[in-house]
């Protein structure tokens, strides 16, 4: 018995490491990354993220007990935490598909408190057959639209204008000549949605418990259309539904939620020597993409419980870039506008969200740009401007405007790699 099982083994242990080789032969893996550095000041203090890294708008003008702006100063910082590096999977087959993969994380940190420890950006597995593709995991929001962003040195990638966030979801793409059918659900992970802070009601508070005690994920159909190598053309829409909290001040259990709609429709023409990009947005409640805007109580339907209804706030956003396509040197301009409009009731109770306070923003950000083989040079400015309201119309649009305006000079250094 110990003879055969011997035998056994010295003829099946070479077959079995001869197929764990030819496995991991059929297994391709990439490493690619940068390092990158940037030098920022600005002319006034901003509403920003990660020690001023990921600029969202100036902050408003509040004034001292002299009537002095005290966020009319100067901010400076040097950081190096969007450094990015992430590992390429190619190989395998399962129900006749081919698979690859994705991780990818950079140093950014989820929240203040972590920044400069890692964290996760990409995490998926894609099944790919003939025309379709599956995509499983952690992946751009359906509303960035990767062939089709905006070009800025700046991390904060157009927002507020450009929705922005990644997501845990599943994401299915068919393609049918030139169209391209793309279906999404997708949770909240890092990007989430804001609601009532239960250690202050009137403020908001970011958390993904919204959309998950809804019991149901964010829904997006897509199509794309690219008729030329020189055209990209697409439109889309997404519903998603929040329950903003599952007990009452009073401590009564509600499931009251609050449904959102949002659209988009995008451009891209990429000649020779230049190309364009266009995009429009008008959503619900879009917090949790980094837009202006959220939600409000509608009304009160029973005081002595705390129960209340809700309503999304609209907002509409649109932005256009244009760059050079020089392989050694390019130039840049990107624009962006976005304006809050309000709710489509009137609104008896506080709003929730991201700028509530801001009636519309816009930016103008020039750039210059230098590369050589693996190290790139930048250098960007951006001039953004806030109009906040120091009230609100019955339909939550901010009234009783005063501007406060940020110029942003930035200079970035690359370095770039892959095996």
């Amino acid at each position: 018995m110990i003879k055969n099982l011997l035998i056994l083994l010295i003829v099946v242990l070479p077959v079995f490491s001869y197929a764990q080789k030819v496995e991991k032969e059929e297994i391709k893996l990439k490493v690619y990354g940068f390092i990158k550095n940037d030098f920022f000041v600005d002319t006034r203090q901003t509403v920003s993220a990660r020690e001023g890294h990921f600029l969202l708008f100036p902050k408003s003008v509040v004034h001292d007990a002299d009537g002095v702006d005290i966020n009319d100063g100067a901010n400076f910082n040097f950081l190096s935490i969007q450094s990015r590096i992430g590992l390429s999977i190619v190989g395998g087959n399962i129900l006749n598909a081919k698979v690859s993969a994705k991780l990818e994380g950079d140093f950014f940190g989820q929240l203040n408190p972590n920044i400069n420890l890692f964290r996760l950006r990409h995490a998926y597995v894609k099944l790919n057959w003939t025309s379709t593709e599956l995509l499983l995991g952690q992946y751009w929001v359906p509303m960035f639209i990767t062939d089709c962003f905006p070009g800025t040195i700046s991390f904060n990638t157009g927002v507020p204008f450009q929705p922005f966030g990644r997501s845990p979801q599943i994401r299915l793409t068919h393609k049918i000549g030139k169209l391209k059918l793309i279906a999404v659900a997708n949770s909240q992970r890092d990007y989430v949605s804001r609601g009532p802070n239960p250690a202050a009601p009137a403020t908001s508070l970011p958390s993904s418990n919204y959309i998950r005690n809804a019991a149901m994920p964010e829904l997006s159909a897509q199509v794309h259309l690219k008729p030329n190598a020189k055209i990209w053309l697409g439109i889309g829409t997404s519903y998603k539904n929040i329950v903003p909290q599952i007990v009452t001040p009073q401590n009564y259990k509600t499931r009251e939620g609050v449904g959102s709609m949002s659209s988009i429709a995008f451009a891209k023409y990429k000649a020779k020597k230049f190309t364009v990009k266009l995009q429009g947005v008008y959503g619900q409640n879009m917090a949790d993409v980094l837009s202006i805007g959220g939600f409000a109580v509608l009304d009160s339907t029973d005081i002595t419980k705390g129960y209340v209804t809700y309503t999304p706030i609209n907002t509409m956003s649109a932005w256009a870039d244009i760059h050079t396509n020089g392989k050694k040197f390019s130039v840049g301009i990107f624009g962006g506008f976005s304006k809050n409009l309000g709710a489509s009731k009137e609104i008896n109770g506080p709003v929730y969200g991201l700028g509530t306070t801001i009636e519309s923003v816009y930016r103008v950000s020039p750039r210059v740009i230098y590369k050589s083989n693996n190290v790139k040079f930048a250098l960007e400015g951006e001039y953004t401007v806030a109009n906040y309201g120091a009230t609100r119309d019955s339909k939550g649009v901010p009234t009783d405007i005063t501007s406060a305006g940020n110029f942003r000079l930035l200079f970035s250094c690359f370095y770039i790699f892959s095996n």
